[in-house]
């Protein structure tokens, strides 16, 4: 997965100008016809279009993790690891602004100028990819949709492996190999948001149950998966209960509110979680 596209990293720092915006452009030959595409908090893409009637700044939209332009054979697009602002103002370009530096109140709200400007890292992944079939009812659309690769690859770098140590004065405790929790790889469209203890109700000690929060995302499955690192598959949101930890058993998994504060009154132990696309579910989950 890593190598289907080029990453690129930017140190930004604009302390020493004055009244200056900085911004990143990418230019390709995709006739994109001035229709751009952005998300909206990481969930659904929707499309925008720059219009020359409108100022500068009317043009530009938020971009959580991801926009992408296309045309009928190519489709580009910018996974970010940071939210900013971006735009299409010429066909076959995307721009990401990454830093302003203002003297003076912008009359939007702030009511002074923007003087706080630090060093700071911007990462990209910037990803091209063919279209084999072009639906022309479905670019009429309010909502579009990556590909999995594109999904992939935004998780690779919105969702970071950290390796944390802890130093002991006495090494007592010997250190694993490896650990495998998982029997096989989740299906490639869901997403583990968490998977966390539950503190006990009685003391401050956790109790015996976990919360399990998932995330199914919808992709367009019009772009081939062929020959590009994706070794799991997708299972129409259906996932086995029994078969999903490896050394543990599943005693329970109940469904429960986002918020674990609440559960339906027909709530009741199941052996398989069907996700709904575009859902985020949680259960209550006890593991033994």
């Amino acid at each position: 997965i890593e190598g289907q596209s080029v990453e690129v990293s930017n140190i930004v720092y604009i302390r020493r100008v004055y009244n200056r915006e900085i911004a990143m452009r990418i230019s390709s030959s995709i006739d994109s016809q001035n229709r751009f595409y952005t998300d909206l908090n990481g969930y659904q893409i929707q499309p925008r279009r720059t219009m020359s009637k409108l100022p500068l700044q009317a043009n530009v939209y938020p971009m959580t993790t991801m926009a992408y332009i296309q045309d009928a054979k190519y489709r580009l697009t910018l996974l970010s690891a940071q939210s900013l602002g971006v735009s299409s103002l010429e066909s076959g370009q995307i721009e990401v602004i990454m830093d302003r530096r203002l003297m003076q109140d912008d009359n939007r709200g702030l009511d002074q100028g923007v003087h706080d400007n630090k060093i700071t890292a911007n990462l990209f992944r910037i990803l091209l990819e063919k279209r084999t079939v072009v639906n022309m009812e479905e670019e009429k659309k309010s909502v579009s949709y990556p590909s999995l690769l594109s999904h992939i690859t935004s998780s690779f770098l919105n969702h970071p492996v950290f390796s944390m140590t802890e130093k002991i004065p006495v090494p007592t405790l010997q250190l694993l190999g490896e650990f495998s929790p998982l029997l096989s790889s989740l299906p490639c469209d869901i997403h583990l948001v968490n998977l966390r203890t539950i503190e006990s109700q009685e003391n401050d000690k956790p109790s015996d149950e976990a919360a399990l929060i998932l995330h199914r995302k919808v992709f367009d499955c019009r772009f081939s998966s062929r020959d590009t690192g994706l070794l799991c598959s997708t299972t129409q949101g259906k996932i086995l209960v029994q078969r999903l930890f490896n050394k543990f058993t599943v005693a329970s998994l109940v469904p429960s509110s986002l918020s674990l504060m609440h559960s339906r009154p027909d709530a009741r132990n199941i052996s398989e979680i069907n996700l709904s696309p575009m859902e985020i579910s949680t259960f209550r989950i006890r593991l033994r």
